[in-house]
């Protein structure tokens, strides 16, 4: 069980509000209190939280620098200038690249586009990839999901004669590049009203923008938003406004008309085409798109995702399904030994942050595996991989701490660094990186509490099993799709019986069932097997939980996935 945890029912509405809620809109009170809790309570806002519309997408010429952009692509398509599109190498740099250059293609545009090499190059625009554009002959660089940190490539860009347009989400340093262009809406003094979008979904806006000026269809913008909603899923970015917009839209293109590469993928990952959702994207789809990314050169992701022949994409995702698997080797040795440093290394009680560094880590890995040390002890952790005296690291948050100004307050120690509030990249000499943990912990002590440290589990509503069944599921389901600021309903249901024996299955994975008064549920309570011998002895439990339909031999169940239990 995790004991580093604290139950908390949000949303303190009286039960008069409640009540009104429901009768007005016909509802179950937990259902109510949900949409309360979402912060809806009109029938427009509830309406158009329901069913998304494109139409509620801001205006993207409201971005700074956007108009400059496009009005400079489009004289570069007349004049049949060739243009680079430069992206990241995880999913929301490689579907960004995919979007705009599948449509700047349709445009009839000149495109090429470059990943750079995560080992030799590393994060954001770089020299060799500015050479490369050169040798290409290429007019203009448009950066996608990086570049808002890249001052001195930009001025290298400057030298070379190349006009240099930076699309990018990530929180800005203290100096802008020296570009044509930069579209980034946590610009300090960029107006426009969402900063939350992803770095695929920035670069929808410049499609939108295009298409606005061309005076075209607004379809013709939508053609390739099921790769708008991949990326935006699996960069973890809020799922509400215009990101909630994007992938739910995205989603059904992706389940009724998805692109060839992306139906070829499913498929070879074991999923149903058609009913693909927002946490099969997370854990399925973004692991294998990220791989080759992760262990080699992300390029293959790409030709993936622009494909339109079968054979080709059925050879790459053989190759991205092999790529993945090896992937997850090497996360099991490297996360085994940084528990091993931390053993030896951490004291886990008086440290508020985990940093570790060690020789020849994967540089591919260390992100996901400071992911899953954050799921174990719920502190900030930094994993640094160290190579011929240089560090690089991938850093990750817990909840409510933002990570980017932390670190900015040791940026002098850097090389560079770059990210947001929950995610960041820095690379560090490693003769700096003992004053880093020094420095980085005392940081973290001062900004963070002991409360701070304790994992918040936010339950939605207490309800009674009794109440639940196939239509409550029903309307949880309209509230999809779930991500952050919008995760799928979580309850709490008190002094359950466990009915049967409790039995583990999978790794360290929980099965059992409660009931109450006669009625019965499966559930299922991931890495909580730890908790089986006190579920036999004690025979009564309080579970945290969201309700599923669980489909299995054409049958069709209701089961509690269960968050935590005591």
């Amino acid at each position: 069980m995790n004991t580093k945890s604290r139950w908390e029912l949000i949303g303190k509405h009286d039960a008069s509000t409640i009540d009104e809620m429901a009768k007005n809109f016909r509802l179950p009170l937990s259902i109510a209190k949900v949409l309360l809790n979402r912060g809806l309570s009109t029938i427009e806002e509830v309406e158009r939280f329901i069913k998304p519309n494109i139409k509620n997408l801001n205006d993207p010429f409201l971005l700074k620098d956007m108009d400059v952009a496009v009005d400079r692509l489009i004289t570069a398509m007349r004049e049949r200038e060739k243009i680079m599109i430069y992206g990241d190498y995880d999913v929301d740099g490689i579907t960004s690249v995919s979007v705009l250059y599948l449509f700047l293609k349709d445009l009839g545009g000149d495109v090429v586009f470059y990943i750079p090499d995560r080992a030799a190059e590393g994060y954001s625009l770089s020299e060799i990839g500015i050479d490369d554009a050169v040798k290409q002959g290429c007019a203009i660089i448009i950066t996608v999901d990086c570049g808002i940190t890249s001052i001195h490539e930009s001025k290298y860009a400057k030298t070379k004669n190349i006009d240099l347009i930076v699309t990018d989400h990530h929180e800005p340093g203290d100096v802008l590049p020296e570009a044509l262009a930069v579209v980034d809406p946590k610009q300090p003094d960029c107006g426009y009203p969402f900063k939350e979008l992803a770095g695929v979904g920035v670069a929808y806006k410049l499609i939108q923008g295009l298409a606005k000026r061309l005076e075209l269809d607004e379809s013709y913008a939508e053609k390739y938003i099921d790769l708008v909603a991949i990326g935006s899923a699996a960069d973890i970015v809020p799922l509400v406004e215009e990101n909630r917009v994007l992938v739910k839209l995205g989603l059904k293109k992706l389940n009724t008309n998805g692109l060839k590469g992306i139906i070829t993928l499913i498929e070879s990952a074991g999923f149903v085409p058609g009913k693909i959702e927002v946490s099969q994207i997370v854990y399925g789809l973004a692991p294998r798109i990220n791989a080759v990314g992760r262990l080699g050169h992300a390029a293959p992701a790409v030709d993936l995702l622009v494909t339109r022949n079968h054979n080709q994409a059925i050879q790459i995702s053989h190759l991205l399904e092999e790529e993945n698997k090896r992937r997850k080797q090497i996360d099991t040795i490297t996360l085994n030994e940084a528990l091993e440093k931390i053993d030896k290394e951490i004291d886990l009680v008086n440290s508020s942050v985990i940093i570790l560094a060690a020789a020849k880590w994967h540089p591919g890995v260390i992100g996901i595996v400071a992911s899953r040390i954050i799921e174990r002890f719920y502190k900030p952790t930094v994993m640094i991989t160290i190579d011929n005296g240089i560090g690089k690291g991938s850093a990750r948050s817990i909840a409510g701490f933002d990570l980017h100004s932390a670190l900015k307050k040791c940026a002098d120690l850097f090389v560079q660094f770059g990210g947001h509030k929950y995610a960041a990249g820095l690379t560090i000499e490693e003769k700096n990186i003992p004053e880093f943990k020094k420095r980085f912990n005392k940081i973290c002590s001062e900004l963070l509490s002991v409360a701070d440290q304790v994992r918040i589990i936010e339950i939605d509503d207490e309800i009674d099993i009794e109440d639940v069944d196939f239509e409550l599921i029903r309307l949880i389901n309209t509230l999809a799709p779930f991500g952050p600021r919008n995760a799928c309903p979580l309850f709490v249901s008190y002094n359950l019986d466990v009915v049967g024996e409790p039995r583990i299955v999978g790794n360290n994975h929980l099965k059992f069932r409660v009931g109450k008064n006669g009625k019965v549920f499966d559930v299922i309570a991931f890495n909580l097997g730890d908790a089986i011998e006190q579920l036999r002895e004690k025979r009564k439990v309080d579970i945290v939980y969201n309700i599923e339909e669980n489909k299995w031999m054409d049958r069709n169940t209701i089961q509690f996935k269960v968050k935590d239990l005591r």
